[in-house]
């Protein structure tokens, strides 16, 4: 008995110090990797700048997520801010002779890219080149490729030019077929979030809506490309109805593509317009690498700070996504920091927490008092995206952002049918009237359901109050572009929901005016801090965050969302105000 005994302690103690030196290890691989990726970055000359598929285009430092085994990958991963700064500065960068698009895919929203093609737009001007390669090319790809002068397709390649789709997942039939009761309260016709819940089909007026958004977000990029290409608009139409794209031939035939070559002939064809000779090097350079190679220029200490808020509202404490204990502090910080003039505030959520949105505004109606705030939309200010945009002296959105989307609605799941099928009970014991107006067996009181409606009424009523204040109309005037409905942000400002159409570069440069600081006398700080490989990394070394992350990569971003609002302990009870889908080019 003692044998077995020592021999399962010198197991034990073994397997310990096995999992300490792997740790040591791996802090140590990791250090070495952390080193080896800060190394100063040298442009070349005759050096072309390059957007391919290692290029992660980020709305905010709160989006980026380090590989454990491959913490190298965190280069490739750019503010859309820094992108634009980067190319036009390549624009008058004598070492920069070209710009080369070789992506297939592109990890960037919709606004992204029209801010990347209006930049590469301008840096055209400087008469510099601006080249795009494709093999099987996505529509986002394709998209901001046609900006090029001239676009190059594999010969056995293709492009997925097929145009704009959504499609609803609706769990009705599910829920009642596996005994699961879901209590729905909404105020707004076109509060969509919960239809999923409620129906079998899209209504008609999620359709109505669906339908204006995914046009206009069509006709804004369809046009163009088709400009670009150098095709006309009816005939654009026919090549994308027609899935022309998918062959070669048919996509050089109709102008999707100047010529078919393979990868390496278009390096030969860059090394030609550089007049470098076909042995040397060709001197690419990544958007991240030349951003990497900027020196910090000396600038007076005025700062013009941009705080950026992406992903979905919730109270309480978090990195990623928008927290908001964690944004009260960000927004005090920066309301006491004599040295931050002017805050520009980058919205890019279809919104979450009533509560927590609330919360946020609070204080960005108390820091509004001190200095400017400036508001600018990315790809979603929708709901609470849109409520905290509330204290603004300015607004700007992108012409494709999902705005507006002023509702309110709760989902309150209940089991109870399901678990009488499987012969459980429950029973109560309460000390007043309305203790359990809600349990998760038997879903809620009809007293329950009539506090819950005047709740969600009562947030709805001062959502459009706060709007009204800050658009200057009648709450009869917001109600009638409210109820939920979203608009992209060209309908927005014929609408008077946003002041200008307008880049965060185009924001920044308007809060430092207002702040009365010359230009490029002001340095541009980013908010919240980006966090290091390290602490990227540790921070997501729990249980509950590596389940999440195993669940959401299987089913799908989109339908997490909708399985958290069935079991998240913290969505139940909440009162809501998000945007039920999204739009991407894919």
């Amino acid at each position: 008995m003692k044998s077995f005994l020592k021999n399962v302690l010198a197991n034990i103690v073994a397997i310990i110090i096995l999992f300490a030196a792997f740790f040591f290890f791996f802090v140590i691989v990791l250090m070495f990797s952390s080193m080896g990726s800060e190394k100063s970055v040298v442009v070349k000359k005759n050096s072309v700048l390059t957007i391919n598929l290692k290029t992660n285009i980020l709305d905010s430092p709160t989006e980026e997520q380090t590989n454990v085994f491959n913490i190298k990958s965190q280069t490739g991963n750019v503010l859309i801010y820094e992108a634009l700064e980067a190319i036009n500065k390549a624009k008058t960068d004598d070492n920069i002779k070209g710009i080369s698009i070789e992506a297939d895919d592109l990890n960037a929203g919709v606004t992204q890219i029209d801010d990347l093609r209006n930049a590469i737009e301008d840096f055209k001007k400087s008469g510099k080149f601006v080249y795009a390669y494709g093999n099987t090319v996505s529509q986002s790809a394709y998209y901001l490729g046609t900006v090029a002068d001239q676009y190059f397709l594999n010969p056995a390649g293709s492009i997925e030019l097929k145009g704009l789709s959504t499609e609803v997942t609706f769990f009705k039939e599910f829920a009642e077929k596996y005994g699961i009761g879901i209590e729905v309260i909404r105020h707004g016709k076109f509060k969509s979030a919960v239809e999923p819940f409620l129906r079998n089909d899209i209504s008609p007026e999620n359709k109505e809506q669906l339908s204006t958004l995914l046009n206009d977000i069509w006709k804004s990029t369809s046009t163009r490309m088709a400009v670009s290409r150098k095709i006309d608009t009816l005939q654009f139409r026919t090549i994308v109805d027609s899935l022309y794209g998918m062959i070669p031939e048919q996509s050089l035939k109709y102008k999707l593509a100047d010529k078919l070559i393979q990868k390496s002939e278009y390096d030969d064809l860059i090394k030609t317009k550089l007049n470098a000779k076909e042995s040397d090097k060709l001197n690419k350079i990544s958007l991240g690498k030349y951003i990497s190679s900027f020196t910090d220029e000396n600038k007076s200490g005025d700062r013009v700070a941009i705080l950026y808020a992406s992903g979905s509202i919730y109270g309480g404490e978090g990195y990623n996504d928008i927290y908001s204990e964690k944004y009260v502090e960000y927004i005090k910080d920066l309301q006491d920091d004599d040295k931050v003039k002017a805050v520009v505030f980058r919205i890019n959520s279809p919104g979450g927490s009533a509560n927590a949105s609330d919360e946020i505004l609070f204080e960005l109606q108390k820091l509004k008092k001190k200095k400017p705030l400036v508001v600018s939309f990315g790809d979603y200010a929708a709901s609470g995206g849109y409520y905290i945009a509330m204290a603004a002296d300015k607004i700007y959105s992108e012409p494709n952002t999902l705005t507006g989307s002023i509702g309110v609605f709760g989902v309150i799941p209940y089991f109870k049918d399901i678990a009488n099928k499987n012969g459980v009970r429950s029973d109560i014991v309460a000390t007043n009237a309305n203790s359990a107006y809600y349990s998760s067996l038997n879903g809620v009181t009809p007293y329950g359901v009539a506090q819950i409606t005047r709740s969600v009424e009562g947030v709805y009523k001062r959502f459009v109050h706060f709007v009204t204040q800050n658009r200057k109309q009648t709450f009869e005037q917001i109600d009638s572009v409210g109820g939920g409905r979203v608009w992209s942000g060209t309908r927005a400002k014929q609408l008077g929901l946003v002041d200008e159409l307008g880049t965060l570069n185009d924001a920044v440069k308007f809060a430092a005016q207002k702040a009365g600081l010359k230009s490029d006398s002001y340095k541009v700080n980013s908010y919240p801090k980006r966090m290091s490989p390290f602490e990227q990394i540790f921070k997501d070394l729990n249980e509950d965050d590596i389940s999440a992350r195993i669940i959401k990569n299987k089913i799908g971003k989109a339908n997490y969302e909708i399985l958290q609002q069935i079991t998240d302990k913290k969505l139940k009870s909440e009162v809501k105000m998000e945007m039920p889908y999204q739009v991407k080019i894919n």
